[in-house]
């Protein structure tokens, strides 16, 4: 992989699959439908994909993509392949809350080496640069051609009798909330959609569990981001490391952390 062509096309696809995302957010309205899960999906979700795929299949047509709203794409067999979620956080979209995020990454021999999540509607934007590091490209606004200026970013020296916790916004629930209870917490905050591994990612929180479903396309790229500001992600139930590739591309239940931070199991 050409990992400076990755990170130029990455963000290129991302902000122009957001402006296209703002343009019907920013509508008196829009069409919602539901998905074979009971999920909802918007015209949004479905233009946003249709641009990124277009965009990656041009300029990477020998890597197999697997994207969210491409049912077909959900039965390959691979372990190195570009993932897509054109909008993750469709709720937060809908209920025009703003956490919502753009999520492109390319994973190799089952690890998601580089990602970018874009939240167009608050203005962050995350990414692994071409050597692998994570850095948040900040500005006034954000254009596909000019890269204005990158903070490398890195996640927290975490203090383990007061640690900052992010969790679901719209999926949280019991069993999270008495895991969480394991900890000594100083602060707790809710954020919807990837931007939870963000902030992990940036030292703004230390831990983010999830005890419920997710798909690889909703993880792979903030994990990338999360790696790659020296975090980790491990598996629930017996923390250890967490692959993409796997049946379905379905995940377990997953931690995500700075190194820091003590486990309990």
């Amino acid at each position: 992989m050409d990992f400076e062509r990755l990170e130029t096309v990455m963000r290129q696809l991302a902000l122009e699959a957001g402006a296209k995302i703002m343009d019907i957010y920013n509508a008196p309205d829009f069409e919602v439908k539901t998905k074979s899960d009971a999920s909802p999906v918007t015209e949004a979700d479905e233009a946003a994909d249709a641009l990124i795929s277009a965009g990656l299949r041009a300029a990477f047509p020998d890597v197999a993509l697997v994207t969210e709203e491409q049912a077909a794409s959900h039965g390959q067999d691979v372990s190195t392949f570009l993932i897509v979620d054109p909008l993750d956080g469709t709720k937060e979209f809908i209920k025009r809350r703003g956490e919502f995020t753009v999520n492109i990454a390319y994973v190799e021999n089952g690890v998601p080496l580089r990602g970018i999540v874009y939240a167009p509607a608050i203005g962050r934007l995350f990414y692994t640069r071409a050597d692998g590091t994570s850095v948040e490209e900040t500005g006034p606004e954000f254009h596909a051609q000019a890269v204005n200026a990158q903070t490398p970013i890195s996640v927290s020296m975490p203090d383990n009798r007061a640690l900052m916790v992010v969790a679901s916004k719209s999926h949280r629930d019991q069993a999270t909330d008495d895991y969480i209870n394991r900890y000594a917490v100083a602060d707790m905050k809710s954020a919807g959609s990837s931007l939870k591994f963000c902030l992990v990612a940036t030292g703004e929180a230390d831990i983010y569990p999830r005890l419920g479903r997710t798909m690889e396309w909703d993880t792979a790229a903030g994990d990338a981001v999360l790696r790659g500001a020296g975090g980790e992600m491990v598996r629930f139930d017996d923390h250890t490391t967490f692959t993409y590739g796997k049946a379905g591309f379905e995940n377990p239940f997953f931690i995500a952390f700075a190194p820091g931070v003590l486990l309990v199991k």
